[in-house]
C-alpha cells in the first residue's frame, strides 16, 4: 500500500481555489476512473484500490491518496501527475 501526499500554498482565496481545483478533480476522475464526492471544500475520490481526498483551504490545497496493492507500483507516476496538475492549476 502506498500513500501520496501533496500540499501547495496559494493566495487565491477559497472561492478561486475551488474553481482552480475543479479541473484537477475532473482530470483525476477521468484518468483513473475515480468517483468524486464533494462535501463543502473537500472532495473524496474513490474507486476500488484507491481512496483520495482533496482539501481546499484559504491558503492551501492538499491532496492525500492511498493506493491499494495493485495501484502501488504506479505511485510515482500518479504523484508526479498530481504535482504537475496542481502546480499548473495554481500558476
Amino acid at each position: 500500500m502506498a500513500r501520496i501526499s501533496v500540499e501547495r500554498t496559494h493566495s487565491l482565496g477559497l472561492e478561486a481555489a475551488r474553481e482552480k481545483a475543479q479541473p484537477l478533480v475532473d482530470k483525476l476522475a477521468g484518468q483513473y476512473g475515480l468517483t468524486p464526492n464533494w462535501a463543502g471544500d473537500t472532495v473524496k475520490l474513490k474507486r476500488s484500490g484507491v481512496n483520495g481526498t482533496l482539501e481546499i483551504g484559504e491558503k492551501t490545497i492538499k491532496v492525500d491518496v492511498e493506493l491499494g496493492l495493485l495501484m502501488s507500483p504506479m505511485s510515482g507516476m500518479i504523484q508526479s501527475e498530481i504535482e504537475r496538475s496542481l502546480d499548473k492549476a495554481l500558476a
